[in-house]
């Protein structure tokens, strides 16, 4: 659940660049098959190297 709620912080921060964002609430659909968890280990490998502050933040409030 904590993951889910960081991931919902993290779609909505502004910091983070607008397409990416896009990819994060993609990754979130439920669409069947293995689709939206390469979407989101997409977008999380991209916010794991750029954005790592933001995503500490967004763990921390979840």
């Amino acid at each position: 659940m904590r993951a889910i709620r960081a991931v919902r912080i993290l779609a909505r921060d502004g910091r983070i660049p607008r397409p990416l964002r896009w990819l994060v609430v993609v990754g979130l659909l439920p669409v069947p098959g293995p689709f939206d968890e390469a979407v989101l280990l997409v977008a999380a490998g991209i916010l794991f190297v750029f954005y790592r502050g933001p995503m500490r933040e967004a763990w921390r409030t979840a």
